[in-house]
């Protein structure tokens, strides 16, 4: 990790669980991270606690469902960080919504944060860092088991599975158009199984999430914050395409 050092980092959805656990390691070694989600006020909060640490975290209000809210965010990014070398797409939802019955607004939601704001940050990295100059950034999505399959959860999200096949898809298709273009950009899919966060209360559903956390093997937050210390870390002629990373006895 000692080469990102002094180097720009943006981590979408900062403000709480995997995005935050995020953000502090990578401030811990010693990068400039850009912490980007509409509860701006905890971001704030967590860049406090590392003013000690070797990197800095910068806060910065933005829901990545508006694009024009993304792209004034890169802009900010350019005029007072110079660019950026890292990309992490955390930023996602699901909500208790079935394929029977909807409502659609829930699926639309889905989608629009978890496939549509992912690739419109992708795009605005990417030009960043094409205009900076870096032929060594990198792009992380954190993408979930139930982008390979679904998970047997009793849950009522199925869109939420579809909206995560959707990542895998396009990290595939991201790493071809890299190729193509013969830039050493890397692009990388995360895929955690259940993570203890904020993320299921948040889905509305009528499970309580503690029930689950207490009837299944899980992750903490900084578990995946390591794999993608890891991921970044590896030597810059290795792409880590897809990492997955379960708790010990996970199921499905």
């Amino acid at each position: 990790m000692e080469r990102w050092s002094g180097r720009v980092a943006v981590v979408t959805g900062a403000s709480a669980g995997i995005g935050a656990a995020i953000a502090k390691e990578l401030v811990k070694k010693g990068l400039k991270v850009v912490g980007l989600a509409r509860r701006v006020e905890r971001i704030e909060e967590l860049a406090a606690s590392l003013k000690s640490a070797p990197g800095k975290l910068h806060a910065l209000k933005c829901d990545v469902t508006k694009e024009s809210e993304v792209q004034a965010a890169f802009k900010w990014i350019k005029t007072n960080l110079g660019g950026v070398d890292i990309l992490i797409n955390n930023a996602g939802a699901a909500y208790n919504s079935k394929l029977i019955t909807g409502p659609v607004e829930n699926w639309r939601r889905i989608l629009d944060l978890n496939v549509l704001a992912l690739s419109v940050c992708t795009k605005e990295a990417l030009e960043s860092m094409k205009e900076k100059g870096v032929d060594d950034g990198h792009i992380v999505h954190i993408n979930s088991v139930a982008g390979h399959r679904i998970p047997t959860s009793g849950m009522s999200t199925n869109m939420y599975w579809a909206s995560k096949h959707a990542v895998t898809l396009l990290t595939e298709g991201l790493r071809q158009e890299l190729v193509a273009e013969k830039s050493k950009i890397r692009v990388t899919s995360v895929s955690p199984g259940v993570v203890e966060t904020e993320f299921i209360a948040a889905t509305g559903s009528e499970v309580d999430p503690k029930q689950i956390y207490s009837s299944f093997p899980h992750l903490e937050a900084k578990d995946v914050a390591d794999a993608v210390l890891y991921v970044l870390g590896v030597p810059p002629h290795v792409q880590i395409h897809e990492l997955t990373i379960k708790p010990i006895g996970e199921s499905f």
